[in-house]
């Protein structure tokens, strides 16, 4: 039987699919980061390793910091689709670096460890000096929007709900594992977005849900985005 942290960080609290579709990654993709991939080549069945190590290997459902660990390499996914055993090499080499375990989660990772993990990938696969720093610049953008407490830890999360460029995009929706359950909510309250979307699924108006909840409409349209699609997901 496996035993959990009692930290609600670490605590599984998401599945797969659920995790994927607040990360905006095809559910497959995020499988193969946590459980690894099978495959034939030259006519034998052979398995990629995972790259994070899921909360609850064996229920393979994942914690917040495995949200926050896979919101990170998904800024790779974004305009580079590099492949796992070439993100394991990376991460590899900056676990050496920086001498953790889970470089992703390091404050360190936020400033000088993402410059190294993508140098070493530019070496892996002859990416360009442009693409390094396009990379680099995306992932920072990404890490900008991930909040952390006085000892440098993720606390909180606030993904991406929109299509146009990370730093345009406002921080309304939030995933904070001490509010809610980890469950996402509009940012500066604990409405959860499921909430917000099943009241405009039975036919309540934007303006209306804003003016009892408190919110800007821009507010409640970033929660029902949030949860759109997630039963199918």
């Amino acid at each position: 039987m496996a035993t959990f942290n009692t930290d609600p960080r670490e605590i599984p609290a998401y599945s797969i699919p659920e995790a994927a579709h607040y990360l905006g990654l095809p559910a497959s993709t995020l499988r193969s980061w946590f459980v690894g991939q099978r495959y034939v080549h030259g006519g034998k069945r052979r398995q990629f390793q995972a790259v994070i190590v899921p909360a609850d290997p064996d229920g393979r459902s994942l914690s917040f910091s495995n949200l926050v660990e896979a919101y990170v390499l998904t800024a790779i996914r974004r305009k580079h689709h590099i492949g796992l055993p070439t993100i394991r090499r990376g991460l590899d080499y900056l676990t050496k670096r920086l001498g953790a375990k889970r470089p992703l989660l390091q404050e360190q990772f936020a400033t000088r460890g993402a410059e190294l993990f993508v140098e070493r990938l530019g070496e892996i696969i002859n990416l360009s000096k442009n693409g390094q720093i396009e990379m680099a610049e995306l992932i920072r953008a990404y890490l900008e929007r991930v909040e952390r407490d006085a000892k440098g830890v993720p606390i909180k999360l606030f993904p991406f709900m929109r299509s146009q460029p990370p730093r345009e995009q406002p921080r309304t929706v939030v995933i904070d594992p001490r509010v809610s359950f980890g469950r996402p909510v509009i940012a500066g309250t604990a409405i959860p977005t499921a909430v917000l979307a099943e009241q405009f699924k039975a036919g309540d108006a934007v303006p209306v849900l804003a003016k009892e909840y408190g919110a800007t409409e821009e507010a409640i349209w970033d929660a029902i985005r949030c949860e759109l699609d997630l039963q199918a997901a």
